[in-house]
């Protein structure tokens, strides 16, 4: 059981529902547009793929911050600094690199299978989706497009992603593929996944800037970087806002408007206690839940229409 618990931590289990909701929205859309050729084991290998990815990130993210000695120098939280399973000895960094490295096949794996069944373009979304797994840590993180990387691969293309796998044929043409609404409604996941890393990279920011990384945080300093926060969860409930009055999107849409108020308080403390960790806590826990909680309510609006 202490072994089981060592790995659901260092592969930070507690963040993994982020892939299951934002399957969820790209599995609901598909339902709702092509309900025959919804088809659930094929739902459930699109999810074990993601999962498996997202593990994978995690894992070589860890790795690397036990080799470049951040996570020596972060005091964790329930949201950043690390799991502590590496530095504390619980598990070992060969065991950490070969289980990223199997995660990454079977994800990889996955893709191929819907490249050949589904389309093509999901070649497109899997070499993106590689590249942030595999370089991260190693460069994305030290280019300032961390972030840009984590909410495009781990959002915005996930859903997307899942829709294409779930209703496309080879013979499609790429402009048929996926629906506007689909395109459109990609965006505030993919904003929250940004903000959920860009929140959580401000008590470790002195680590960061000591090991090498580059991020947005360490790039502005943490009142601008706060200020990015709020404009984003601005623009992602924005675009939310006006889908449904466009005609693009069912009013039931509405329903992921429900976390604003959370994620306007988690801008407010970010802006108030940037610099204080201990202060800026409570808002690291609005963060986590105004992502999931607008995730899973976005797939909740569609479902509720099938």
């Amino acid at each position: 059981m202490t072994t089981i618990n060592s790995w659901l931590a260092q592969s930070r289990a507690n963040f993994l529902l982020l892939a299951v909701f934002l399957v969820a929205i790209g599995l609901a859309y598909a339902a709702l547009h092509q309900p025959e050729t919804f088809y659930w084991p094929i739902a459930i290998l699109i999810l074990v793929g993601t999962i498996s990815a997202h593990i994978s990130v995690n894992l070589f993210n860890e790795l690397s911050d036990y080799q470049t000695k951040i996570d020596f120098q972060t005091k964790r939280t329930p949201f950043s600094g690390g799991s502590g399973m590496l530095t504390s000895g619980k598990t070992k960094p060969g065991q950490v690199r070969a289980a990223a490295i199997g995660t990454l096949l079977i994800s990889v794996a996955i893709g191929l299978f819907f490249i050949i069944i589904a389309h093509w373009s999901i070649l497109i979304i899997a070499f993106i989706g590689a590249i942030a797994i595999v370089y991260y840590t190693s460069h994305l993180s030290r280019m300032l497009l961390g972030e840009f990387f984590a909410g495009l691969a781990l959002g915005s293309l996930v859903v997307i992603g899942a829709y294409i796998a779930m209703n496309a044929t080879p013979v499609q043409s790429i402009s048929h593929i996926v629906p506007l609404e689909v395109w459109l409604i990609s965006i505030p996941p993919g904003i929250l996944t940004f903000l959920l890393l860009l929140l959580n990279e401000f008590p470790d920011t002195e680590a960061d800037r000591a090991g090498g990384r580059k991020h947005l945080v360490i790039k502005f300093g943490k009142k601008t970087a706060a200020r990015i926060y709020l404009a984003g969860i601005l623009l992602t409930y924005a675009v939310i806002l006006v889908l449904p009055p466009a005609g693009i999107s069912s009013y039931w849409l509405y329903l992921a408007l429900l976390p604003l108020p959370l994620g306007l308080k988690a801008s407010q403390i970010a802006l108030k206690y940037g610099e204080d960790n201990a202060k800026l806590l409570p808002a690291q826990g609005m963060n986590v839940i105004t992502v999931l909680a607008t995730d899973l309510l976005i797939a909740i609006s569609v479902i509720i229409q099938l």
